[in-house]
């Protein structure tokens, strides 16, 4: 899996969980700061990630990640199809 395919699910998984439109999610954008994401949101993401691609992200792993690019870089690092 590409990194922009990897960005286009967390983009859209993003948009859906957190009801913004999928444009206003780039590769900076700050989860808390930005789309206003508390902890559950940022719970259920990881969980996501982790189901989705197969990584495992620990609780520490997890507070580093801090934009959406982040969390790209992560599963394509980590990922067992990246």
């Amino acid at each position: 899996m590409t990194r922009e395919e990897v960005f286009v699910l967390i983009q859209a998984h993003l948009a859906d969980e957190l009801d913004v439109e999928p444009a206003q999610i780039m590769e900076d954008t700050r989860f808390k700061e930005d789309l206003e994401a508390d902890s559950l949101d940022l719970y259920t993401l990881v969980q996501e990630l982790e189901d989705t691609y197969g990584v495992r992200i620990s609780d520490e792993q997890a507070a580093e990640i801090l934009t959406v690019g982040q969390a790209v870089d992560f599963v394509v690092a980590h990922s067992s199809d990246a």
